[in-house]
């Protein structure tokens, strides 16, 4: 072959190859970053929500998703989004919280009874919860689930003592679990969700609390085999994207975002709570073993709900926000008292 054809035929080659290259890279490319681990509801309902936006934007804008903590915990992915490394994130409300005092309201232990009052708190809230996160530069996408959290120990717990006997792991930053722990007399270690179960592997700690599927799907279920079947607390998060990063895209863009993020992160929250329904199964086979505390016992920890919330009012989440969420509890909660009377 004649040397400068082929010179030109590889010259060519390479070009195509270029611009192909060039034609599958998103124009607008949001990095995310999440704690969830690659496998579980959580990344999978995402893959399904990034496809569709790469579809109706006709490949322009795409996800890379950064899952199981590879990117850091919820204040690592926060830095990372004000310095542009990262442009979204799937935050705990733990984390995001420190950042959105507003947003922890909903974590109160012994708060949240039944799904049902999870989401008409959650739709009454929302408006604000967009509001306060975009006066951070944050656009606020779609509310995430983890579900009603338990009670995890190495050995069983049934009553207020048998807790206080514990060593109880919170999440790093959490001043919710914090202060309602440190109200019952218990001194909890702080720790991020990745140091937790070589934590419980060591001893550092043998209490924890997580979904039930969360418990699977972290491996926590190893070593913390006893489970109190009394929801401790609701636990939930955020997808959040930047504000700067949103504002790049063309309108019908980001309005496509918000559709398909509106479509399937409610999917995402059925499948989660499908998830921990059908997780109690898996577990029991598992070996692990269901405790129960006396109704009592139920009531008393309540009433430290109720001095744990005077002392957060005002400081870890504003009077607001807390007697919004109190009131539409309190008529809810009325309204089903009196239509078993009827």
């Amino acid at each position: 072959m004649n040397p400068l054809r082929c010179l030109f035929s590889t010259l060519f080659l390479l070009l195509l190859l270029t611009c192909q290259t060039a034609e599958a890279k998103p124009k607008y490319l949001f990095k995310i970053g999440s704690l969830a681990p690659e496998g579980s509801v959580w990344v999978l309902q995402f893959q399904e929500f990034a496809k569709e936006v790469e579809q109706k934007t006709k490949g322009e804008v795409g996800f890379r998703v950064y899952a199981g903590g590879i990117m850091g915990d919820d204040q690592a992915m926060y830095r990372k989004m004000r310095v542009g490394q990262l442009q979204g994130g799937g935050f705990t409300m733990t984390g995001i919280s420190q950042i959105v005092p507003d947003f922890r309201v909903m974590a109160l232990p012994f708060f949240l009874k039944s799904y049902a009052e999870v989401d008409l708190v959650t739709q009454a809230l929302l408006p604000l919860f967009k509001q306060r996160f975009a006066g951070q530069g944050m656009e606020f996408i779609a509310m995430t689930e983890v579900g009603f959290i338990y009670t995890m120990s190495t050995m069983p717990i049934s009553t207020i003592d048998e807790l206080k006997a514990t060593t109880c792991w919170i999440p790093a930053g959490d001043p919710v679990s914090s202060t309602f722990l440190t109200t019952l007399g218990i001194s909890p270690v702080q720790l991020s969700i990745p140091d937790v179960l070589s934590s419980l592997q060591t001893g550092l700690v043998n209490t924890v609390f997580n979904s039930l599927y969360g418990s699977i799907v972290l491996q926590w279920f190893t070593k913390a085999r006893y489970v109190n079947d009394t929801p401790f607390a609701y636990a939930y998060g955020a997808f959040l994207l930047d504000g700067k990063a949103m504002k790049k895209l063309p309108k019908e863009y980001a309005a496509a975002i918000q559709e398909s993020a509106d479509k399937h992160f409610p999917a995402l929250i059925q499948k989660t709570r499908e998830s921990n329904t059908e997780s109690k199964e898996i577990l029991e086979k598992q070996g692990v073993q269901f405790t129960h505390s006396s109704a009592e016992t139920v009531t008393e920890l309540q009433s430290y709900r109720e001095k744990t919330a005077k002392q957060m009012v005002g400081g870890s989440f504003s009077k607001e926000i807390y007697e919004t969420a109190t009131g539409l509890l309190e008529k809810y909660r009325a309204a089903q008292a009196e239509n078993v009377t009827q």
